[in-house]
């Protein structure tokens, strides 16, 4: 099961297992 963290940049931090995944919402990659 994974765990999803967002932050108020809409960035995120997706814990699965023993590997981490950094990436940013469909909210922000709309605005770049």
């Amino acid at each position: 099961m994974s765990d999803v963290r967002y932050t108020k940049d809409h960035e995120y931090v997706r814990i699965d297992g023993d590997i981490a995944v950094i990436g940013i919402s469909d909210y922000a990659q709309s605005q770049l």
